[in-house]
């Protein structure tokens, strides 16, 4: 039944029930009679046709409601990805408008400055590069989700060392994490061997530690920790910094959310992070979950299979 629709489930089962009342209730008469003996009485051929017919009758009734059933969850699901859509459709935009109308902004300036002292034109050019670069990462988080929702299948994976892949990260943020004065504690295991796609992990752990870097806090810790159990790794990634409201958790994996939009943006967040890390967990068949309260540290769990 797992390819079937909700409505075509409900009319199978409610069909099976009373094929089953049927053949016990009324063939059969009670539960004392081992076996079905020839109809001899006319009364019993009645029941047997009067049951016959009260089934036809049920499964026409039904089936025209499972019917209407998947038409209007059909209904609900579309309005609902189209909800969706517009939605993300209008947060790419907005989200996109601020670093191009700031380097359309400063490449104006200098074009219609041909004098400008050439240290406020490096600060300008500089500030440029700078949006440019936020509108690149944008792109790039953008289209690593497009393709985990339109193009899964197509997705390669092979055997990835994610010990590996974690100590490489850490030590391309170490020049951050340095200037933050946080300690990176990693108690992974060595030689954590899944089958999975290497830049997707990668991107997991990546955007993890760079969301512990910008918003944990000077002087935080941040630990790493995983075991393995019934064919799964399952991890651990937690900081001690200031933690969050218990009101933002269930939304943090939402696309463009932000707890603080302006704090967000100034730090160079695109506010995809944590959409990908969610939506690569469950790529690799996985779940994740985040736990957090204010001066606790945000703590996230998640699974990834072998």
């Amino acid at each position: 039944m797992k390819h079937l629709t909700e409505g075509n489930k409900m009319f199978l089962s409610v069909m099976v029930i009373f094929a089953i009342y049927a053949v016990i209730f009324i063939l059969f008469e009670d539960f004392e009679r081992y076996f079905l003996p020839p109809a001899r009485e006319i009364n019993e051929w009645h029941m047997v046709l009067f049951s016959f017919v009260v089934m036809v009758c049920l499964s026409i009734v039904l089936l025209r409601y499972a019917r209407r059933m998947d038409e209007r969850i059909s209904r609900e699901q579309a309005d609902k990805q189209n909800r969706m859509r517009r939605e993300l459709t209008q947060n790419i935009s907005h989200e996109l408008k601020t670093p191009v109308a700031s380097i359309l902004g400063y490449t104006e300036t200098i074009l219609a400055h041909p004098d400008m002292e050439q240290e406020m034109q490096r600060q300008f050019i500089e500030r440029t590069q700078s949006q440019a670069q936020r509108l690149t990462s944008l792109l790039q988080d953008i289209s690593t989700l497009n393709r985990m929702d339109y193009a899964a299948d197509m997705i390669k994976h092979e055997r990835v060392d994610v010990s590996h892949i974690v100590s490489d990260i850490i030590q391309e943020t170490g020049l951050d994490v340095a200037k933050k004065q946080m300690n990176v504690r990693n108690h992974l295991p060595q030689d954590i061997i899944i089958y999975g796609n290497p830049s997707l992990i990668y991107s997991i752990f990546r955007n993890l530690m760079d969301n512990a870097i910008k918003y944990a806090g000077e002087g935080t810790t941040v630990e790493i920790n995983a075991h393995r159990s019934e064919g799964k790794w399952h991890f651990t990634f937690a900081d001690d910094g200031a933690g969050l409201n218990a009101d933002h958790l269930p939304r943090i994996f939402e696309r463009f959310y932000r707890i603080d939009k302006g704090r967000s943006r100034a730090l160079g967040g695109t506010g995809l992070g944590l959409a990908i890390v969610k939506n690569a967990v469950q790529l690799h068949g996985g779940v994740i979950e985040a736990h957090s309260s204010p001066g606790q540290g945000l703590q996230f769990n998640f699974s990834l299979s072998e």
